[in-house]
C-alpha cells in the first residue's frame, strides 16, 4: 500500500485504482475480517485513488483442484459487503466498482457499469478519446481492453485462490525456464516462434471544443 501511494504521486489520483479481491468466505476470513481489513485499506489509501474494485471468488475448476475448501460467497454475503463496502467507499472519497458481478449491487451505489470502459482511461488521461468500437471479451464484463499481461502458470507465490495456475508442476518447471536477460516471459525465442509488431495508434481526441 506505501508503494501505492508512492505511484499515485507520481501519476496521480485519478489514474490508479485498488482491487480486493477475490473475496472469500472462510473461518481465517469471515465477514467481518472482510469489513475490518476494507476500512483499514481505505483509510491508508484515501487521498491516493478515487476507486476500488470489487469481486467475488469464482470456482472454476482449477481452484476446485487447488483450493478444495473454497465455497461461493452467498447472496446475503454479497449484499452485506457490497452495501457496506459502497459505505466505506463514500466515507474515503472512493467509489466502488463491481467486476463481472452484475447489477444485484447497484441499489447500494456500487458502480456496476465496468471498470476499466473509455470513460476510466479518459479520466486517468485526463483527455478525451476517439476508440474504435468493440465488443467486450466476456459477455458479463463491459471492460474496453481484456488484454492480459503475463502468462499462466508462471507466478511462484501459488495463491491457491489463483485462476491463473493450474498446477503447481507447471508453475515450477516454467519458473525454472525464466531468463532474466530474454524479452520474453517465459524462455527465450525458438525457431518456431512468430514475433509480430503490434501496430500502435494513438485514440487522444485533439478536437477543441467549448464544453
Amino acid at each position: 500500500m506505501e508503494s501505492f501511494r508512492e505511484l499515485a504521486n507520481i501519476v496521480g489520483i485519478d489514474s490508479v485504482g485498488w482491487r480486493y479481491d477475490p473475496i472469500l468466505i472462510s473461518d481465517v476470513y469471515p465477514l467481518e475480517r472482510h469489513i475490518s481489513d476494507f476500512e483499514m485499506m481505505a483509510a491508508y489509501l484515501s487521498g491516493y485513488t478515487k476507486t476500488c474494485v470489487i469481486s467475488f471468488i469464482d470456482i472454476y475448476r482449477k481452484v476446485e483442484r487447488n483450493f478444495p475448501q473454497a465455497r461461493p460467497v452467498c447472496p446475503s454475503e454479497r449484499m452485506e459487503i457490497g452495501k457496506t463496502f459502497a459505505e466505506i467507499g463514500r466515507k474515503y472519497g472512493m467509489t466502488i466498482k463491481a467486476c463481472a458481478e452484475g447489477n444485484d449491487l447497484a441499489p447500494y451505489r456500487v458502480d456496476c457499469s465496468g471498470c476499466m470502459t473509455i470513460e476510466t482511461f479518459e479520466s486517468a488521461l485526463h483527455c478525451r478519446l476517439d476508440a474504435p468500437k468493440r465488443k467486450p471479451a466476456r459477455s458479463e464484463c463491459t471492460c474496453y481492453l481484456g488484454n492480459d499481461i503475463g502468462a499462466y502458470d508462471t507466478c511462484g507465490h501459488l495463491c491457491r485462490y489463483c485462476y491463473a495456475n493450474a498446477n503447481v508442476a507447471a508453475v515450477k518447471q516454467n519458473m525454472q525456464r525464466h531468463n532474466p536477460a530474454s524479452p520474453f516471459q517465459i524462455g527465450t525465442e525458438e525457431p518456431d516462434d512468430q514475433v509480430h509488431d503490434a501496430k500502435q495508434t494513438s485514440w487522444i481526441d485533439r478536437q477543441m471544443r467549448l464544453f
